[in-house]
């Protein structure tokens, strides 16, 4: 479908521009971000505000042609869920082997060009930001390879999703599950609003 269209801004977009949403058997809404659940569904732009709107104004009754009445924390459920979803790939590709943990090993990666993206703790001390960002920036630099640097998670969110200590740095490597973990952190930083977090030396 070419069709979509956020129905707060009723600008058309990709499906990875949109969150769709759909009316449950309780007269809720539900986010359906994997776009599989049945029946008619809407879509909002991938933004916390956008879906605020959507929540205050109730605009999902009239999309869904339902009266549906939203939950006043969609916003917050539809965080969780894109959350989730990052860290679920994240566990998927590092079982791919694309996806590592620890300064040394992002290092490394950074360095070689094997790293499409870097992934720091939101409370990782910054000398270990630091000393990763001036790879990144030799990347840039030297090779004009850009590696953004996500900063999604505190250490607790990361190591209670992906199993074993803490994990204050961590690297998405070159390969199909480590372009899914991106694509899907991108998502959550747009959503959140998270401006220039992705650019080097930031």
């Amino acid at each position: 479908m070419n069709d979509r269209m956020c129905i707060v801004t009723r600008r058309a977009g990709e499906a990875d521009d949109l969150i769709r949403f759909v009316a449950g058997p309780n007269g809720d809404v539900v986010p359906d971000l994997k776009r599989q659940l049945p029946g008619r569904g809407c879509w909002v732009s991938v933004d916390h505000t956008a879906v605020e709107k959507a929540v205050a104004k109730n605009m999902f009754a009239k999309a869904l042609k339902s009266a549906v009445k939203p939950s006043s924390d969609l916003p917050q459920m539809v965080d969780r869920l894109l959350m989730d979803q990052v860290l679920g790939m994240m566990a998927m590709a590092r079982k791919a082997g694309q996806f590592v943990t620890g300064s040394t090993k992002v290092d490394i990666a950074v360095r070689t060009g094997e790293a499409l993206a870097v992934f720091h703790a939101s409370d990782a001390a910054a000398d270990g930001v630091r000393k990763i960002d001036q790879a990144r920036k030799a990347m840039a630099l030297g090779a004009d390879i850009h590696i953004p640097a996500f900063h999604l998670f505190n250490a607790d969110e990361m190591a209670t999703h992906l199993g074993d200590g803490a994990l204050i740095h961590a690297a998405a490597l070159a390969g199909q599950a480590g372009e899914g973990v991106v694509k899907r952190a991108t998502m959550l930083q747009r959503y959140r609003h998270i401006e220039g977090r992705s650019q080097v030396g930031s």
